[in-house]
């Protein structure tokens, strides 16, 4: 595992336990429990559902969001073909702005293709 994969697991699991801590609200709770369930199984397998967080990340330029569906993607079996083209319709739908997002996409996908 990646130095980098490493502590954007340990940074997200820390922050996450202090956001759902003992004196989070109802509507956080529910709002994390409801992000967790809608990646699941269902009428659509979870490997397409992560890509199309993936892609909506990408128009959204939520770099957290981005790395996380990257790493879901890789984890669900999901080849770097199929991630260049789900970055292609990120580009399409985003424009130009998501240039920035896509490099830092690009690293991630190149560490992690390291390790």
């Amino acid at each position: 595992m990646s130095d980098r994969l490493k502590t954007f697991r340990e940074y997200r699991e820390r922050m996450n336990a202090r956001i759902l801590s003992d004196d989070a609200t109802l509507v956080t709770k529910r709002f994390f429990n409801l992000d967790t369930r809608c990646y699941e199984d269902g009428a659509l397998p979870a490997k397409t559902k992560e890509m199309l967080g993936l892609s909506a990340s990408l128009v959204l330029r939520c770099d957290d969001c981005i790395a996380y569906h990257v790493i879901r993607c890789l984890e669900l079996g999901v080849t770097e073909a199929a991630i260049r083209e789900i970055f292609d319709v990120g580009l399409i739908v985003g424009g130009s702005i998501v240039i920035p997002h896509m490099r830092r996409a690009f690293e991630l996908l190149d560490e992690l293709n390291e390790a």
